[in-house]
């Protein structure tokens, strides 16, 4: 059975959780607790040197890389096509976002987090400012460049896409910021994409509910 080592504090582990889930492929989870240090173990070293997540072993195949793995199992697994379509240019549009994703939503994103959460308090604020700064010009080309007048980043059904960008955007959530809280075009298709998906969303996401719930009661 295909294994799958995550840790749902991890963005792309979410979507591949949420995509494992919504497509019903059989599969083994193998939680890496990440706060606990167990991406570094020896054992776990040989099976993504990077020391990452989430990384699947699928008999005797190896695969690290989130976009990698989400486009092979819907591959493999002859998941529907809508998250990764195998019309040519559906395809690209799939594969445009996903090349873009890295530079963008994912790094400016996960600052938020890094600088909100992961740091000791007090936040620094010239570089807060900064990178919210960087996010909304990555907002921005979300809506004109990929969303525009369509339901989904990549046309008329959800996709990998979606879900790699969404889990992105929900992880400043831990550190109690909703960054489309002033968008209200992205707010109506996080709610399309949470609809696409069910419980399989929330399940997914009940770790940084939980983290923004305690920040609230410390406060």
């Amino acid at each position: 059975m295909l294994q799958v080592y995550l840790d749902l504090l991890s963005q792309p582990c979410r979507a591949l959780h949420i995509l494992l889930r919504c497509t019903g492929i059989p599969h083994c989870v193998r939680t890496v607790a990440l706060r606990k240090g167990e991406h570094r173990t020896d054992e776990f070293s040989r099976l993504n040197p990077e020391n990452k997540v989430p990384v699947v072993v699928d008999g005797d195949f190896v695969l690290t890389e989130s976009d990698a793995i989400l486009k092979y199992l819907v591959t493999k697994y002859n998941a529907p096509e809508h998250w990764y379509p195998r019309q040519p240019e559906r395809r690209a549009r799939v594969d445009e976002y996903t090349a873009w994703h890295h530079g963008n939503t994912r790094p400016h994103a996960a600052r938020l987090f890094i600088l909100e959460v992961l740091l000791p308090p007090p936040v620094d604020e010239e570089r807060l400012n900064r990178a919210l700064a960087q996010l909304d010009v990555t907002l921005d080309l979300l809506e004109v460049k990929f969303l525009r007048r369509q339901p989904f980043l990549c046309g008329d059904d959800v996709s990998v896409a979606d879900l790699l960008a969404v889990c992105e955007l929900m992880q400043p959530l831990a550190g109690d910021r909703d960054v489309l809280q002033d968008r209200p075009q992205l707010q109506r298709w996080r709610s399309r994409v949470q609809a696409a998906t069910g419980d399989a969303f929330d399940q997914a996401h009940a770790v940084l509910y939980a983290l923004r719930d305690r920040r609230r009661a410390r406060l």
